[in-house]
């Protein structure tokens, strides 16, 4: 059977994308290769001979504080609302309450 230039091209390619079988000695995959650098970045990077799987932990009260400066820029009734909603019990919901009172006059 002969095989015409497209069929040619398509055993050529899908030849390419399966890749070898077997690796000459002494070499990996280039995956293996990666994944093993990224292990050693990984151990340098250690706590206590642990790694650390999260970020620190933000501070809440910045965060409030953040979100409240927010709302004083926009300085609208809704972004006050919203910020008392959501933080109630934080003292800066206070300033909120007192910044709702000075828009209503």
């Amino acid at each position: 059977m002969k095989l015409g230039p497209l069929s040619a091209g398509l055993i050529g390619a899908l030849a390419v994308f399966a890749g070898p079988d077997r690796m000459p000695i002494g070499e990996q995959p280039v995956m293996v290769g990666k994944a093993k650098a990224d292990d050693s970045a990984k151990e340098s990077q250690t706590e206590g001979g642990h790694a650390s799987s999260m970020p620190m932990a933000r501070d809440p009260s910045a965060a409030v504080a953040e979100e409240y400066e927010a709302a004083r820029r926009k300085g609208t009734r809704e972004a006050f609302e919203l910020f008392i909603a959501r933080h109630r019990d934080d003292p800066l919901a206070e300033r909120a309450r007192g910044e709702l009172k000075r828009l209503s006059r």
